[in-house]
């Protein structure tokens, strides 16, 4: 097979990743994580209120015990592909999600603390 385009993101909510590679004139190949995540996770789904409603730009943190994590919501593209758009996270083994501090592209900053982890959360600009 002639692999074109690949895309991951979790696409059966269990915490991990899974994965989709596209062929060239042959079906596509999906790669299942299932051996059953091990550590802890949080996944975000940015939704904009005053900025755009995917909240694409905005930065976000997450802190969880002493693991700190930031990263850019951007615009998923990908050549005949593209991945899940939503924010994952490991978390380790870390019990809580101390802190997770949004700065949307409108420039409003959200801090929401104490999350549980293994759950997918909506975050809605304010």
């Amino acid at each position: 097979m002639v692999g074109r385009g690949s895309c991951f993101g979790d696409y059966d909510n269990d915490g991990d990743i899974d994965g989709y590679i596209v062929n060239l004139n042959s079906r596509g190949a999906f790669l299942r994580n299932n051996k059953g995540n091990q550590n802890n996770w949080i996944t975000l789904n940015l939704v904009g209120t005053t900025s755009n409603r995917d909240g694409i730009g905005a930065k976000v943190k997450v802190i969880s015990g002493n693991i700190v994590q930031t990263a850019y919501r951007k615009s998923e593209t990908g050549y005949l592909s593209q991945s899940d758009p939503r924010m994952h996270f490991g978390l380790a083994k870390n019990e809580i999600v101390n802190k997770i501090e949004i700065r949307w592209p409108s420039g409003k900053t959200q801090v929401v603390e104490n999350v549980k982890p293994n759950q997918i959360l909506a975050i809605t600009e304010p």
